[in-house]
């Protein structure tokens, strides 16, 4: 078995773990920063919208060998100062963009590429898209956002309770606002691919949160029925035992993602891959984090604040304290529960684990020696 399944086995039968809910704190104060950081982003630099939003024109130049520099700078001197996006095609052509431009000014740029490429104007493909269309698809973007919301709401709310409900919420939100801040600080432009990325990557962290809830409750059930444990000590044992599948399903979904992004944007100037790599890219990381440092955390949080929730903590509390006293009175009680103790420690998350017999039990007993009489 390879290290990391071991260590995955390790993890899962609880013997070794991170305190990813105890150093809550910590991912608190980073998802602060990070989302306050997208948040500057976007008031300050805001969104490059993209056509189908702001309306505009696009026209798709054939094959030339000039340079897409020297088109975007015929295109800027005919456009009068609007914003110009050059992309080049697989086949040669290139394909220019120029938002917020009406049909009246789409002609003196036409005219301008035809000349530039030496060839006549009915070559150069235009195509106009007006605000209102944009402004229609923005609205049902939104529409469709909303629904989500409220339908993934509703779900956990049933599935799960309306902890965990309100947690996997503040965990979507987180990604979105991270995802939309990373569009506004790198500039790439929206597009409706863009929207279908961002809801792609909401439902990916809902899945990943979704997993991790259904082991907390499995793990949890029947929880006031011991003392071993408190609520945020088998959050983050459930937590571990999925850590490595976690980890595994975001490595393998980020690796065709990244080569869209990097190699097939970067390296082969496939622009156009851009907008709806980069919402999966950014998305499925930030993701994969809100579902173990934020979602998990929070529910634990929550559930910490019930009245049964503290009163077990109490009582785990209380024994702990009485066996640490018990053990500092008897040491050799200590060395004779050390075995039991290991075992305990070994038990897999949100097991109640064994009754231990005391060790006074077989105390005094010898091995028998001797002849029967």
């Amino acid at each position: 078995m390879s290290r990391l399944g071991t260590l995955g086995a390790r993890l899962y039968r609880g013997e070794v773990g991170y305190d990813f809910v105890g150093k809550r704190k910590i991912w608190y104060g980073i998802s602060i920063l990070i989302t306050i950081t997208a948040i500057v982003g976007l008031a300050v630099r805001g969104l490059n919208m993209g056509i189908e939003f702001s309306g505009g024109a696009v026209f798709t130049t054939p094959n030339t060998k000039i340079s897409s520099t020297e088109v975007r700078q015929a295109a800027e001197d005919a456009a009068g100062g609007h914003t110009v996006v050059v992309q080049e095609l697989g086949r040669g052509g290139l394909r220019v963009q120029i938002s917020e431009l009406d049909t009246k000014e789409a002609v003196p740029v036409q005219e301008g590429l035809a000349k530039e490429l030496a060839v006549s104007t009915s070559k150069i493909d235009t195509q106009l898209v007006g605000p209102s269309w944009g402004e229609q698809i923005a609205s049902k973007a939104w529409q469709g956002l909303a629904i989500f919301m409220v339908l993934v709401v509703i779900y956990l709310a049933i599935a799960f309770e309306w902890r965990m409900a309100l947690a996997a919420l503040i965990a979507l939100v987180h990604d979105l606002t991270i995802t939309v801040g990373v569009y506004a600080l790198v500039g790439f432009e929206v597009t409706p691919g863009t929207v279908i990325g961002l809801l792609t990557i909401l439902g990916y962290s809902l899945y990943d949160t979704v997993v991790v809830f259904d082991g907390l409750k499995e793990a949890s059930k029947d929880i006031t029925k011991q003392t071993r444990f408190t609520y945020s000590e088998i959050a983050n044992r459930s937590l571990n035992s999925t850590l490595v599948r976690s980890i595994n399903t975001t490595v393998v979904a980020l690796l065709p993602v990244g080569a869209l992004l990097f190699i097939g944007g970067g390296l082969l100037g496939a622009g156009m891959l851009n907008d709806i790599s980069l919402a999966l890219f950014v998305g499925l990381a930030a993701g994969a984090y809100s579902s173990i440092f934020i979602a998990t955390p929070l529910v634990a949080d929550l559930k910490e604040r019930d009245s049964r929730m503290k009163a077990l903590a109490k009582r785990v509390k209380a024994k702990r304290a009485a066996t640490a006293k018990a053990e500092a009175a008897d040491p050799a009680a200590e060395e004779d529960d050390a075995p039991a103790l290991e075992d305990a420690a070994a038990a897999p998350a949100g097991v109640v684990g064994q009754r231990r017999q005391p060790a006074s039990r077989n105390r005094g007993r010898g091995r028998p020696s001797g002849k029967r009489r």
